[in-house]
């Protein structure tokens, strides 16, 4: 995630400029992600760039906030003061993932070795924070029964499932187009109400949800809702990634069977 340009900007504000023009293809999006993340994301690339820093520091540095947040949610009392500083620290740490892309962008573009730091910073961190949720319920919430306990437990199996589908599928498309020397899919169309249903999935909306630790109720019976809608939206996207990849199978069937 080093390489550079022979016209890069000149400051923050160049910087920022560039930025605007730099980003990923909002499809598929969730809503915090593409109009909170992002543009957060975008003011600390270019403060990041003015201070020369690469890539894989600043996904360092946002894996210092995020940590920092899920190893405080474990071990504090949950309190309106805790929560808040738990989901600042996490929103930060967010946004800087967000950012280290973006820097990349911005510098000419990525390396293989910054793609695999960010990816296992993600999926540590998709499953540390729910785990943090389990050991903090566990210790401290008032809950009316202990089986709410396998909420965070499922939430984690969701989460790890999700992202490891969309990066399996992913990475299976680029196999199969390379392969055969076929363009990129066509995209899809950004819709408000496609943006909309995959709130539930959104990091972002978990990060916030932590501001209601203060009332540990309120909070699990919030935490309980996101986790079922990911896991909804898991079951819906399963579906459709077995299809893709089925069609997958068939293409290389019927090219197999054409060659002579």
């Amino acid at each position: 995630m080093s390489a550079t340009t022979a016209a890069e900007p000149t400051g923050f504000a160049d910087a920022y400029t560039q930025l605007r023009t730099a980003q990923k293809t909002s499809v598929g999006a969730p809503a915090y992600s593409l109009y909170v993340n992002r543009p957060f994301g975008r003011v600390l690339a270019a403060e990041a760039f003015q201070l020369g820093m690469t890539p894989n520091q600043v996904t360092l540095v946002s894996a210092v906030f995020t940590f920092t947040g899920i190893g405080l949610l474990a071990v504090l009392h949950p309190s309106w003061w805790s929560g808040l500083v738990i989901a600042a620290l996490l929103v930060v740490g967010y946004a800087l993932d967000s950012a280290d892309g973006q820097l990349s962008r911005l510098r000419g573009g990525g390396s293989m070795a910054g793609e695999w730091l960010d990816h296992m910073f993600d999926s540590a961190k998709n499953t540390a924070v729910h785990l943090a949720v389990l050991v903090s319920a566990y210790r401290f919430f008032p809950l009316p029964g202990r089986g709410w306990l396998f909420v965070p437990i499922a939430f984690t199996v969701v989460s790890v499932v999700t992202f490891f589908g969309m990066l399996l599928n992913d990475q299976l498309a680029r196999v199969h187009r390379a392969r055969h020397s076929l363009p990129p899919p066509a995209k899809e169309g950004r819709t408000p109400l496609r943006t909309l249903l995959k709130v539930p999935t959104d990091y972002g909306f978990l990060c916030l949800s932590f501001v209601l630790l203060g009332v540990p109720l309120l909070f699990s019976g919030v935490y309980a809702l996101l986790a079922l809608g990911s896991a909804g939206y898991l079951a819906v996207a399963l579906r459709k990634w077995f299809r893709d990849t089925d069609a997958l199978d068939r293409f290389e069937s019927s090219a197999a069977a054409a060659r002579p």
